[in-house]
Order: structure tokens, then sequence, then C-alpha cells
């Protein structure tokens, strides 16, 4: 199959032009169904087709719908003959550039995902913060040339113990970086500090922390949401503030979390305070005062007051 032959058919919700092992591609994020593998996201068995999957499907790298898939192995399906075809538009080689930078950038995808889904499976297993709800995905991964950084790929990766926005220059830079070495680079949003990162899978690559842990996250699909709206976000100039916004991101959560443990001490201290005050025995003069207690003051303020003796009293 020829280059070109990556977006020939868009799917548009017409069941009668894909076959049942056309594997179809989102417009979108570029996360590709094969039918031959079905979805672990949606756990969805291999050998169901396209047009098999339920209504409620949605693609698990952006949440796109499935009509906005375009038909990757392009299949004649026995119908009715077309009575007209169109002449094929001219492609330009900007164009078949840019699909070859498509196609790597998936395939970087599925190296991150293999590796850190093996790094899930070893070291980080037993790991006490993962979030059980989560699992690895490389979210939105697409060629990018950054003014600074160069053509790389740009993406999410998301882990059950991190969410990252990750940088991949397309060649490897000379001399390596060390790992750990830390760049702010500039975005239409703002500045972002990343540092590098090397996988023997991966090759060198910069991280931008977002999560780290993902215990607030509560499913995949909002992980992955999220993962989608950053990307988006990243891009967008009214969000601009002066300085790194990662540092500014990491202080407000910081300050957020030390004021909900504030809260939640003081809470504590309150209904520990409570407790006491309903254990501790009551005092039964000071809780039903008796009668005598209640009139004598009164008594004793009606009583006039006694004169003062005259002089000659006072020395008699």
């Amino acid at each position: 199959m020829s280059g070109l032959a990556t977006f020939e058919g868009s799917y548009g919700g017409n069941a009668q032009r894909i076959a049942d092992d056309t594997r179809l591609e989102c417009k979108i994020c570029w996360y590709v169904y094969d039918p031959a593998k079905g979805c672990e996201s949606w756990q969805i068995p291999g050998g169901t087709p396209f047009t098999a999957l339920p209504r409620d499907w949605r693609c698990p790298g952006c949440d796109a719908p499935p009509s906005g898939f375009m038909a990757l192995d392009v299949t004649p399906v026995a119908g009715p003959a077309p009575v007209a075809v169109m002449p094929a538009a001219p492609v330009k080689m900007e164009d078949i550039n840019l699909s070859i930078r498509q196609k790597e950038a998936r395939a970087l995808a599925e190296k991150f995902e293999e590796a850190f889904r093996e790094l899930h499976r070893g070291r980080m297993r037993d790991v006490p913060f993962l979030n059980s709800a989560l699992q690895v995905q490389a979210i939105g991964f697409r060629p990018y040339d950054h003014e600074v950084a160069g053509r790389c790929t740009l993406g999410v990766l998301l882990t059950p113990w991190f969410m990252n926005i990750v940088l991949v220059p397309d060649e490897a830079p000379e001399p390596a970086p060390q790992v750990g070495s830390k760049s702010v680079l500039s975005f239409p949003s703002g500045r972002y500090e990343f540092v590098w990162n090397n996988r023997e899978e991966t090759g060198p690559y910069r991280a931008c922390s977002l999560f780290s842990p993902v215990n607030e996250l509560a499913s995949q699909l909002q992980a992955v949401e999220i993962g989608v709206e950053v990307l988006k976000a990243l891009f967008q100039e009214e969000h601009r503030e002066e300085g790194a916004r990662t540092s500014e991101i990491r202080a407000l959560r910081e300050e957020e979390i030390r004021r909900q443990e504030e809260a939640e001490a003081a809470k504590a201290a309150a209904e520990a305070a409570a407790a006491e005050a309903a254990a501790r025995p009551a005092d039964p003069e000071a809780a039903t005062p008796s009668r005598r207690a209640l009139f004598v003051p009164r008594a004793r303020k009606s009583e006039p007051e006694p004169e003062a003796p005259s002089d000659e009293e006072a020395a008699g």
C-alpha cells in the first residue's frame, strides 16, 4: 500500500464503504482501530469489525465519534458500481511529508506505551501510590515543529503514576543531553519547564509534569479528556501568563493541598473537642440549679441595705 492510501475513504458513518477487516484511523489523534486486535480500553475483543462496535464507543485516544474515522485499508465491498469517479486532486509534497511524520508519531506512541507498560508490569507493579483506575496510554501524539526544540513529536503520556507532556526530537541531539537537565520552552499559552529523560526503547525526550501522582483522576476516560484538553490549551494564547507555568501550577496545587489539610485538621480538632465535651460528666449544681440557688440571690437583692451607724452609736 502506498503512503497516499493512508487517508483514502472517509468512513463518515457509511458502513457499506468498509469491509469487516478494514482498519480505520481517527482524524483527530491518529488512533488506529484494528479489527484483528479489538480495543483494549473498551474491552472490545479481537475479531470485532468496526461496524459492530457498540453505539456508545468513542475513540480511546481523544473521544472522537466513530463517524470521524477514515479507512486505512481500502477494500472493495460488494455493491453497485459508482456512476462516476471524481478526478483525484493533486497531492502536494508537504502533504506526503506530513503523512509520513504522522505515521512516525503513531509508531512512537506505540513505543512509549509498550515501554511504560513493561515498566508498570515490572518495577512499578507494587508501588503504593499507583492509581489502579488508570492504564498506560499515549494521547494525541502528533508532529510538531518548535522554534527551539526543532522538528519533534508532541503528545501527552498517561501512566498509573504520572501524566506528562512529552516532546520527542525527530533526531537524537548530539551530544546526548544529560538526564535530569531542565529547559524552559515557550508555547502560545506560556513558558513550560521540561526535563530531559532517556529510555532505550524511545530514545531521549523532554517531559513536563502535569500530575504526579495521579490519584485525583477518577477514570481512564477523565484522564484522556484532560490530556486532550491540555494539548488544545497549550496553543491558546488567552491562557498565557508570564513566567514558567509549570512552577505556578505546582505551587497552586501545593497551596490547595495545604489548605485542604488545614481544613481537615481544624474539622478533626472541632469534632474531638465536641466528643470530649459530650463525654465529660455534667456538674449537677451547674446543670440544674436548686431552688435555693435561684431565689437566694434575688432575696438578697430585695433586702433593704442596713443604715450606717451614727457617730454616737459607733462611739457607744
